[in-house]
């Protein structure tokens, strides 16, 4: 990891090459209790499954599993996973109520192929002894995700450089995010508006506004990240580098006509 003292290397260079902000590493967070992991863990994995529980279903289910917990706190750990207890829908990236909001532009749309509609969004990924931050930048039409990062804060950095990757190799017509503080920021709605890309944000409260990112997470979560024990941030990046590759060049989706989303991106189809 990263190395105060290294005399050839500083420490924004070496943050670079390990994938972290400079915010990311000067952040320290407090130790997780192996009880509150376990709790976030089984939060998680529920949640994944029925995304429309909030704190008392939640609640009821930690009870059959053993784990009794108060709705207090229920809703103190869902704070921290950055789920909503009232909509289908993860509040990773919370809305600053300063920063300008932008109209849904997908309602009725007809997405006619690549590069017509971009989308992101943020989740949480487990570790073996605490947690980080996933944000992707997806292609609607063809599923191809075009970049990730990884964080262990909610800064907007991190949503950043993934934009920035992604707009290195194409340019979408509109780019759509729910209205998280990190997309709503003058930096990354700057960005696109540099790229004279149109801007269209989720309306609040509703759950499928950005549908086909939330399916690429629980395909995430059930073919990588709940089969996995991930020891350090390291380890998860690498693997989730390696899962990236088959999601995009061999996994076939039904929707695509069983076709893998690097084909139907390189081809228009």
């Amino acid at each position: 990891m990263v190395e105060p003292g290294n005399a050839r290397l500083t420490i924004g260079r070496q943050c670079e090459l390990l994938g972290l902000s400079r915010s990311a590493y000067y952040y320290r967070r407090q130790a997780e209790s192996e009880e509150d992991l376990l709790l976030l863990r089984l939060i998680d994995e529920e949640y994944t499954r029925h995304p429309f529980y909030g704190t008392r279903r939640l609640a009821d289910w930690l009870g059959r599993q053993g784990q009794a917990v108060g709705r207090d706190r229920m809703r103190s750990l869902m704070r921290r996973l950055g789920i909503a207890a009232i909509y289908p829908k993860r509040h990773l990236s919370l809305a600053d109520a300063q920063h300008k909001k932008y109209p849904y532009l997908l309602a009725g749309l007809t997405i006619e192929g690549p590069d017509h509609v971009w989308c992101s969004d943020i989740t949480y990924i487990r570790l073996r002894g605490g947690f980080v931050y996933l944000t992707a930048v997806m292609d609607w039409h063809s599923r191809y995700v075009l970049s990730w990062d990884l964080s262990i804060t909610l800064d907007t950095d991190f949503c950043l450089a993934a934009l920035e990757r992604a707009l290195q190799g194409a340019r979408p017509r509109i780019f759509n995010t729910d209205q998280g503080s990190q997309f709503s920021s003058e930096s990354f709605t700057g960005r696109l508006k540099e790229a004279e890309v149109q801007i269209s944000m989720d309306g609040k409260g509703r759950a499928f506004d950005n549908i086909m990112i939330e399916r690429l997470w629980r395909s995430v979560k059930y073919e990588e990240v709940y089969l996995k024990d991930y020891a350090s941030v390291a380890a998860c990046r690498r693997d989730l580098a390696s899962y990236f590759e088959f999601y995009n060049r061999e996994r076939r989706h039904q929707g695509l006509e069983c076709r893998t989303p690097w084909e139907v991106y390189q081809t228009g189809g």
